[in-house]
């Protein structure tokens, strides 16, 4: 018997295991849920395939998503990457990630964790739509536009409310998975 699928994600092996096993499962693991903001920073105007795709480039590029390292990373590290075809080469995008490293870490020394802060956004318990169809997901939403604005005063850069709503549904802080979907009630 088959499974039904959010149908965003139908039709790739790679998308579908990214939604069968990681999208919408409350993650609170600082390192982790800075791979996923680094992610969604350089999705922001392409798909997430294209992302998908390219994870373990940006893995190896960017020290497995270090980020004490990044936070440290000098001109000829950020040359370096913008050199890289395995990534995307956007040079705002990349200069945001080594900025946000430290702003992550400002955060982690003023909440105890970054997972602390983020998820005391929703007190801990993620938010469950009732979505038929992915399509009727939101892009942004109030609660979006706020820690997108927090973010902003807190030093973060290309963390736009599209951008931290993608994020919250990726980490599970938001369930928009369809209604029908095997993975609704699982997550």
């Amino acid at each position: 018997m088959q499974k039904h699928r959010c149908g965003w994600c139908e039709g790739d092996e790679l998308y579908e295991a990214y939604h069968d096993k990681e999208w919408g499962v409350p993650l609170k693991d600082d390192d982790t849920l800075f791979e996923f903001l680094v992610l969604e920073t350089f999705q922001a105007g392409l798909s997430w395939i294209t992302i998908l795709r390219k994870r373990e480039n940006f893995r190896k590029a960017f020290d497995n998503f270090n980020y004490k390292k990044i936070a440290k990373y000098n001109q000829a590290k950020i040359d370096e990457l913008l050199q890289d075809a395995g990534i995307i080469r956007n040079k705002l995008k990349v200069n945001a990630t080594v900025s946000n490293a430290t702003a992550f870490m400002n955060i982690q020394k003023e909440f105890g964790s970054f997972n602390n802060y983020i998820w005391g956004f929703v007190d801990g318990t993620p938010i469950k739509n009732s979505f038929k169809n992915y399509k009727n997901a939101p892009a942004k939403t109030e609660l979006s536009d706020k820690l997108s604005k927090d973010l902003k005063k807190r030093g973060f850069k290309f963390v736009g409310s599209t951008v931290i709503y993608a994020t919250m549904q990726a980490i599970g802080m938001v369930n928009d998975h369809e209604i029908n979907c095997f993975r609704y009630h699982e997550v």
